[in-house]
């Protein structure tokens, strides 16, 4: 299974969802996670505050990171894509209609976007550190239920 995260840069959210992610299912060797960015410039690093966040929090070393633009990524290979916003989603499904069965936000795939009428994982860039652990805690949260979920399922 492949399993893509997608947002604006590829330096923040989505960096940080693939990084948690992986290290959720490091004994799963059956499941490759990636991330993109709609906007992203390939190569960008991740944010300063992201990456003292994952590692002071999560213990998850994200320095060596780099952004890629969705264009440049394998996203047509993946089976499933989530978007850290419903505006993502429908951009991906715009540009991508043939994957449009595959593509949710990270919140609808965790089931946790209907109970709290939210679908969108706020953008943390350009704020403070606190507000970057906030952002980081709702991925995690996410990513329990998406973890129980795969498990569920194999």
């Amino acid at each position: 299974m492949k399993i893509m995260f997608i947002c604006t840069g590829n330096i923040c959210r989505s960096a940080m969802a693939e990084a948690m992610l992986k290290d959720m299912l490091k004994e799963q060797k059956n499941i490759e996670v990636y991330s993109s960015g709609i906007y992203a410039d390939t190569g960008d690093i991740p944010t300063q505050h992201a990456v003292e966040v994952m590692k002071e929090n999560y213990n998850i070393d994200l320095t060596k990171h780099r952004a890629t633009h969705i264009k440049e990524s394998q996203i047509e290979k993946m089976d499933i894509i989530l978007c850290a916003t419903l505006s993502h989603k429908v951009i991906v499904q715009q540009l991508y209609p043939e994957l449009s069965n595959k593509i949710y936000t990270i919140k609808e795939y965790a089931g946790l976007a209907k109970e709290k009428n939210n679908y969108d994982i706020s953008d943390p860039w350009g704020y403070s550190k606190a507000v970057y652990q906030e952002c980081a805690k709702e991925i995690e949260e996410c990513l329990n239920k998406i973890c129980e979920k795969i498990k569920n399922e194999q």
